[in-house]
């Protein structure tokens, strides 16, 4: 079976940084075609993201998935509903079936079955090659997003109870569990105005949608896991990455494909964050693009440079860029 290379997203054409919701409809289309229309979306790379995810579980595990206060019905629901998104978006990738009481996954990019019961709890946590913690965690396991939910209570209070994260940009999942919207966005710079109308904008999100949004900024390497703590034996200057050597050129545009689908029925929101590298050497290629990089860069303030990691190197970049 083949699966088709990456998609591409350059969510900078406008040639500037801005903090903003930035909400499509999902199946916006951005160039895609199908792929746009979904959730979650597979290639050429599983591998890698699966690998990346074994080591990170092997590290271990809670550095990566948190949970804080999240109800067995909140998980079963969203388990539901992703086994099913899963075998509607993918017929060829997975496969689900009823014996007697419980529900059978074939994941066939994993190799893996998983068993869930009449309410969708996960009954078997350990297959031939890991140990799930749960359902999520295991589902978590078959896709190349990273998950986070959402619970927005009755009145109107957010908190995120589930993060399933291991391709952290530079935050990490222990740091933000259990947080609310605003405090676990305190940290970036511009979020002002948009901290001031987040009720609104999450009660939006959880009544409808879905919708998919980007954000992006540069990486001198292209390693999914850039968690703030380094690995035990691994150097830490090394880890953090965001070194840029002019005579050995390497930078990449980093993307997330964030999707956004919220569930009145339990008050939560479920977010997929999709990591996505593009050299910039190619990408310099194309003159547009080249101008809106380099629009967008000088856009940024220095509290958002410093931010992104980009004080030092910024200026050596863009005569890079320019040249």
């Amino acid at each position: 079976m083949t699966i088709q290379d990456q998609n591409f997203y350059f969510p900078l054409n406008k040639g500037k940084y801005e903090v903003t919701p930035g909400l499509h409809t999902l199946g916006t289309d951005f160039g895609n075609g199908h792929n746009d229309t979904l959730i979650f979306q597979f290639d050429a790379n599983f591998t890698r993201y699966r690998d990346e995810k074994i080591s990170s579980r092997k590290e271990r595990l809670d550095k990566y998935y948190c949970i804080d206060a999240l109800s067995s019905v909140t998980q079963s629901y969203i388990t539901r509903f992703i086994i099913h998104q899963l075998c509607q978006e993918h017929p060829k990738l997975f496969n689900y079936e009823q014996h007697h009481d419980n529900y059978h996954l074939s994941c066939r990019l994993t190799g893996e079955e998983l068993v869930f019961g009449s309410d969708f709890t996960l009954l078997s946590p350990q297959t031939d090659n890991h140990d799930y913690q749960d359902c999520l965690d295991a589902l978590a396991m078959q896709v190349q997003e990273d998950l986070a939910l959402v619970e927005i209570s009755p009145a109107g209070n957010d908190r995120i109870n589930a993060l399933h994260l291991c391709f952290p940009n530079h935050w990490a999942a222990e740091d933000k569990i259990g947080q609310t919207f605003l405090t676990s966005h305190a940290p970036v710079p511009g979020m002002e105005k948009l901290n001031q109308r987040a009720n609104q904008l999450l009660t939006s999100l959880l009544n409808r949608g879905p919708f998919v949004r980007f954000a992006w900024g540069l990486a001198t390497d292209n390693r999914l896991n850039h968690h703030p703590i380094a690995p035990e034996n691994i150097d830490t200057g090394q880890w953090q990455g965001r070194r840029y050597d002019p005579t050995h050129p390497e930078l990449y545009l980093r993307i997330e494909r964030q999707v956004l689908k919220g569930f009145s029925a339990i008050n939560t929101i479920l977010f997929t964050i999709r990591t996505y590298f593009y050299d910039v050497e190619t990408l310099k290629q194309s003159e547009d693009k080249r101008r809106a990089l380099l629009s967008a860069l000088r856009s940024m303030s220095p509290e958002t440079q410093r931010y992104k990691g980009l004080t030092q190197s910024l200026p050596i970049i863009l005569e890079w860029l320019e040249t």
